[in-house]
Order: structure tokens, then C-alpha cells, then sequence
């Protein structure tokens, strides 16, 4: 049993779902969304954080620390505890952040996920984009939607994660899951090869970089279903991300393949419950229609707002609505629904003071 692992078992015995390690400072949970030190801990010196840090860390993946300050990877404590592991440094010397990885897959309705997004599933080709900040659980709803896709379909399906976060076995599909860093030397390389894998179904871990996005749209145009993941807010904001990345002289071309290949987007923000225990998911959800493709290729994506509303009998949703749903059951406070609501006017009365 590593050292670190009793850190391990303090996170998961209080719920958290992050453990922060910080040379010169104690260690820290994120406890239903709060960041709290543990006061019993000491503050870490140099030689106790390299001591947690190393005793989980191969060799080489050590010396790979050392040379570029940064590394992602994933650590299995046991059966029953998987956590996806950043180790980077800071002004004070090393850090490290462990985020607990379930290992059991939630379904859509443990998630409490809108049923339509079960539509998604049943696509055979196109891009669906799950989109949402850090820590917003874009992780934990795509392992939802591939557990659903593995319970009801065969599909041979191929995962290209950093790291790999959930494990996913046989049930109808099978599952190529392949770790940047590990199996592959990037996403664009494991997107190249995957084209070429006679695979149904492609889950792009983070769309971050130019060459991903275009070979990614480039598949979903060739006709396979490609789930990617993103840092965007909403709708809106995510389609534009992902015309900004390419240069202006390939901007037009681009807008006219994901004008075609576009299917789903569900962009997510996790609120906090009045509970105080837990966090909801809320989500706003956009489904490819003929006027979201000729919004994308003119370029007019202040009009997806009205695409939303307007297809709200086929299941789509705006953010805002979807947190007013939640205020209007008493799940979460006004307080909270301002907070993460994109237009504050519209809950300026539960503000702060």
C-alpha cells in the first residue's frame, strides 16, 4: 500500500472528488464543489510531496516530470478507487492534482440527464460535442452515453483519452481504449490510425489543438460518429471556439463541414443542491436541423439562441432554462442559479447582498 493512499482514503471517506497536493501548504479536498485544507495534515515539505509523488509514478514517467514540468496520467489505488492524476509544478516548487474517478458507471438517469440526450446514442455518423468547464463532469456523462451505446448496440468503438479515466468492458460493443502518451503519441496520431480501424464510434478526449479539430470534423464528414469534448459554455460560444482555431483563409471551408456534420451539442455546468451534499448537472442541449446548418455556414451563431427555443419540443434546451427548472423544484437556491446563469437579469432578484 503507497504512502499517499491514507490521503486517498480520507478524500473518498468525506465524498470529496479532488485531492490537491501543494509543496509549502497542507493538503486539500474539493468537498461538493468547496476547496477545504485537511487540518490534521502537516504542510508538505520537498522531500514528503516527492515522496507521495514517486511512489505512484513509474521511472520513466517520472523523468518525463522532470524534463517538461507537466504530466497527466491515471492511478488505480484498488478495486474500488481511480483517480485521474496531473502532477505540474508551481511557484513554490511541485503540485499535484488527483481527481476520483468512479468506477462504476453512472446512467443517464442517476445523472439525472435529460432521456432525450438517449437520441445521441442511436446516431451512426456526425459530431456531437460535450462541452463544459474543468470539474464540470463532461467525463462522466460521456462514460453515460458509451455505457448506454454498450448496453443496446454492437459497435466497435475507439477511445483516445488523457488519461484513461473509466474502464469500459464488453457488454454489446467493444471497446478500443487508447492512452496519449502510452498507447499513442497524440490524439491527432490515434485519429489518424482510428480512421483507419473500421471503428463505428471515435470519443476524442479533448479537442485542444487545430490538427485535432480539423481531422476530427474530417472523420465525422467521412461518415463515422465522433464524440469530442471542449472548454466552451454553451452552444454558441463552442461553435465559434472551433472556427477560431482554424486560419482565416480555411474558415469558410470549415463552417461548411461542420455545417454538415454537426449533430448534438450539450454544453454542462455543475450546480451545487440546497443540499449542500451534492451537485446537479444542467445542461443546455442543440440538435443539428437544417437551421443550425445554415446558421454555421453564414456564420450567424447569435441566431442559435432561437434555434434552441425554437426546438424546444424536440428536447433542446437553453442553459438559463434548465437552471430555472431546478430553481422552481427547490433544488438549488437562487443564489447558486445566479451564479451560473448566463443572464443575470433574469435572476437578479436572488443576487448576493
Amino acid at each position: 500500500m503507497a504512502r499517499i493512499d491514507r490521503l486517498f482514503d480520507i478524500l473518498l471517506e468525506k465524498g470529496g472528488s479532488d485531492l490537491h497536493l501543494l509543496e509549502g501548504q497542507k493538503p486539500k479536498i474539493r468537498q461538493h464543489g468547496e476547496l477545504q485544507s485537511l487540518a490534521d495534515e502537516p504542510v508538505l515539505d520537498k522531500n514528503q510531496i516527492e515522496s507521495y509523488l514517486t511512489e505512484i509514478c513509474t521511472a520513466e514517467r517520472w523523468k518525463t516530470y522532470q524534463k517538461t514540468k507537466d504530466i497527466d496520467f491515471a492511478y488505480t489505488k484498488d478495486e474500488n478507487a481511480r483517480f485521474r492524476v496531473n502532477y505540474y509544478y508551481q511557484i513554490h516548487g511541485m503540485g499535484a492534482v488527483f481527481r476520483t474517478i468512479p468506477i462504476h458507471i453512472a446512467g443517464l438517469e442517476d445523472l439525472n440527464l435529460p432521456v432525450v440526450l438517449k437520441n445521441i446514442t442511436k446516431l451512426r455518423s456526425g459530431l456531437v460535442l460535450i462541452t463544459g468547464p474543468t470539474g464540470s463532469g463532461k467525463s462522466t456523462t460521456l462514460a453515460a452515453l458509451f455505457d448506454y451505446i454498450n448496453q443496446h448496440y454492437s459497435r466497435y468503438i475507439v477511445t483516445i483519452e488523457e488519461p484513461i479515466e473509466f474502464i469500459h468492458f464488453r457488454k454489446k460493443s467493444f471497446f478500443c481504449q487508447r492512452e496519449v502518451g502510452t498507447d499513442t503519441s497524440s490524439f491527432a496520431d490515434a485519429l489518424r490510425d482510428a480512421v483507419r480501424q473500421d471503428c463505428d464510434v471515435i470519443l476524442v478526449g479533448e479537442m485542444r489543438d487545430y490538427e485535432t479539430i480539423s481531422l476530427a470534423i474530417s472523420a465525422a464528414a467521412m461518415g463515422t460518429l465522433v464524440f469530442g469534448t471542449l472548454h466552451t459554455n454553451s452552444a454558441s460560444t463552442t461553435i465559434d471556439r472551433i472556427i477560431d482555431v482554424f486560419p482565416p483563409d480555411e474558415q469558410a471551408k470549415t463552417r461548411t463541414m461542420l455545417a454538415e456534420s454537426l449533430r448534438a451539442v450539450c454544453a454542462q455546468l455543475l450546480l451545487r443542491t440546497t443540499k449542500g451534499n451534492s451537485r446537479v448537472a444542467a445542461v443546455e442541449i442543440l440538435f443539428g436541423t437544417q437551421g443550425l446548418s445554415a446558421s454555421i455556414r453564414e456564420g450567424n451563431t447569435s441566431n442559435i439562441r432561437n434555434i434552441i427555443q425554437g426546438g424546444k419540443c424536440n428536447g433542446m434546451q437553453l442553459m438559463d432554462d434548465a437552471i430555472e427548472q431546478y430553481l422552481s423544484k427547490g433544488i438549488v437556491a437562487g443564489e447558486e442559479a445566479y451564479l451560473k446563469a448566463f443572464d443575470k437579469d433574469r435572476f437578479k432578484k436572488y443576487a448576493p447582498k
